[in-house]
């Protein structure tokens, strides 16, 4: 299986805030940019595992500013790290209001994909990171790993190498 980069699964995903997305404020819903998000990470991962990718977990995210009615949403989203059957994908989120000419950054995210088929979980290619903010994030996807599993129950505090200082004095 051949090494990919980051640029391999590149997804830059455009929406736009139709009246059936937004709430009673006209704003986006959470739900809709959830599931946007979700499309575009799975696009990444699929590409980058070159086989059906399933969502297995969502970080945090944080809804910074609201999105309003109008605005195009883009969504630009990236594999930082591949493991055995599973890739971490980080989502930026921009909102832009075309008339006004302004842009900003409304949500981050790491999601989690786990590679398919119909028997079951298949390896996925390694990601080699070239930039410095690529290996960065190529660092720090191994403790973002780690405290998702601890935190879900997945992985005991003790076994967890990268961060295991965080629980263990």
């Amino acid at each position: 299986m051949e090494p990919k980069t980051p640029k391999d699964s590149l997804v830059i995903m455009n929406e736009l805030v139709l009246p059936n997305d937004t709430n009673m404020l006209h704003n986006l819903m959470g739900g809709r940019m959830l599931h946007w998000m979700d499309i575009a990470a799975a696009i990444s991962a699929q590409k980058h595992c070159n086989s059906i990718a399933v969502t297995a977990s969502v970080d945090n995210v944080s809804f910074k500013q609201p999105i309003k009615l109008g605005d195009v949403v883009t969504i630009e989203a990236k594999v930082t790290r591949a493991f055995t059957t599973s890739v971490e994908v980080k989502l930026t989120v921009w909102a832009q209001n075309i008339p006004s000419n302004t842009k900003i950054k409304s949500n981050e995210a790491y999601y989690t994909f786990v590679a398919v088929n119909e028997l079951g979980t298949v390896p996925v290619p390694e990601l080699i990171p070239e930039t410095e903010e690529e290996k960065t994030l190529w660092e720090g996807a191994l403790r973002r790993r780690e405290l998702r599993l601890v935190l879900s129950g997945k992985m005991k505090p003790e076994d967890a190498t990268a961060i295991r200082s965080l629980f263990i004095s």
